[in-house]
């Protein structure tokens, strides 16, 4: 299973259930050379490693997207320049913008609305009566209107939102068909239309900038220099992206493993202090984001295996979340793990800057649905995702008991 593993060409099974495949490269082939000359890493303490080192290892990604997008077109505009696949200086002027923004004051600040939002939400699932979808009824509801708050996005003009999310981020597969790569593109453009003129109105009618972190990126707060005008488009696309699936997935998973795991919802229903260790554990146990990238600047050498200058690194946060040589039994689900030293945000200076934010909302969006709902229970027909990059559901049927 693990010499014969290709990203490009996964084996059958693997998109719904890629844990056995982990295992096997966990204990056999950690360090794993694809067809295309590329590495697959999955041990934890190589990503760690690597997350923390931007010297040898690059986010920069113009190399490794330009075939794959091709050079200049939207999906290669938008990934190589926003901040997860950006190096110093784009990347620095770009984070101490957004965490100007997200300190501990202005999230605490935020948590009322968030509540409400979800309180809302539940509201709603409780009138429908019958089998609900807890995905598109409850978890995927959630970033797009708190991420929609942060950039002040009316509420009326929200609805295209999560589909050009889903396209853009559906790029970043390992393989695509020419109808994928086309939807990546249009959602590109039609985002950035739309961001165009919304920038224009904001300009023109400037947020608070305590509230509004477009009003921040506009004016630059936190940086050396302003961004151009691309890179305020692009980083705005990125932050609806990057707070979007990833919390998604964390809140949908989470509720489906608490069904699967009744002993765990157990305790979490006896101690709901439980909530913010569950959390991590969810983002461990099942990570919203399965797979990062880096590219290595100088030749390097892992496990006596030389790896040349320029080669693209495939690293696999959901097998070294499952390290044995880091958790303990990592197969089972403990809500009160400790230490949970799990890789679901990254690390170094590219650990995902809006983490305090996900974790803010799924502690929040899970405590209330499970208080509101105890007696929950999955329907038949859930739906996975389909992706690899990216771990979560696209339908979860539910009957709310």
């Amino acid at each position: 299973m693990a010499l014969d593993f290709t990203l490009a060409a996964p084996p059958q099974g693997f998109v719904d259930d890629p844990f056995p495949w982990y295992d096997a490269l966990l204990e056999h082939a950690p360090v794993l050379v694809q067809p295309d000359g590329s590495v697959f890493l999955s041990r934890h303490a190589d990503l760690d490693r690597i997350y923390r080192d931007t010297t040898l290892y690059s986010s920069d990604k113009k190399a490794a997207f330009a075939p794959k997008f091709g050079a200049g077109s939207p999906l290669f505009e938008h990934h190589t320049t926003s901040l997860v696949f950006s190096d110093p200086p784009l990347h620095t002027r770009v984070r101490r913008i957004m965490t100007s923004a997200l300190t501990p004051r202005a999230l605490q600040r935020m948590e009322p609305g968030l509540v409400e939002t979800v309180d809302r939400l539940l509201e709603g699932l409780a009138g429908q009566g019958g089998t609900v979808d807890l995905i598109e009824d409850f978890a995927s509801a959630i970033p797009i209107q708190i991420i929609g708050n942060l950039l002040d996005v009316p509420m009326e003009e929200r609805e295209p939102l999560r589909d050009w999310s889903l396209a853009i981020l559906g790029a970043l597969e390992p393989s695509l068909t020419p109808e994928q790569l086309e939807r990546g593109h249009a959602a590109v453009r039609d985002f950035k239309a739309y961001l165009e003129d919304l920038i224009a109105r904001r300009r023109a009618r400037p947020g608070d900038p305590e509230t509004d972190v477009l009003t921040r990126l506009i004016r630059g707060d936190g940086a050396d220099a302003k961004l151009s005008e691309i890179e305020l488009i692009q980083n705005c696309i990125f932050i609806l992206n990057a707070g979007h699936e990833t919390t998604t997935n964390l809140i949908g998973n989470g509720l489906a493993l608490l069904n699967d795991w009744p002993d765990q919802r157990a305790r979490l229903r006896a101690d709901p202090a439980l909530i913010t260790p569950a959390v991590e554990e969810f983002l461990r146990f099942r990570s919203p984001n399965q797979l990062g990238n880096r590219e290595t600047t100088a030749e390097i050498e892992i496990d006596g295996m030389t790896i040349p200058k320029g080669t693209n690194l495939h690293l696999c946060i959901g097998a070294a979340n499952r390290d044995p040589a880091v958790f303990a039994d990592p197969a089972r689900l403990d809500i009160a793990r400790k230490p949970n030293r799990h890789l679901a945000f990254a690390g170094g200076p590219h650990v995902c800057v809006g983490l305090t934010l996900a974790r803010m909302e799924g502690r929040i969006a899970i405590a209330r649905f499970l208080d509101r709902f105890p007696e929950f229970r999955l329907a038949e027909g859930r739906v996975n995702g389909g992706r690899m990059r990216f771990r979560g559901y696209a339908s979860l049927p539910a009957e709310l008991g």
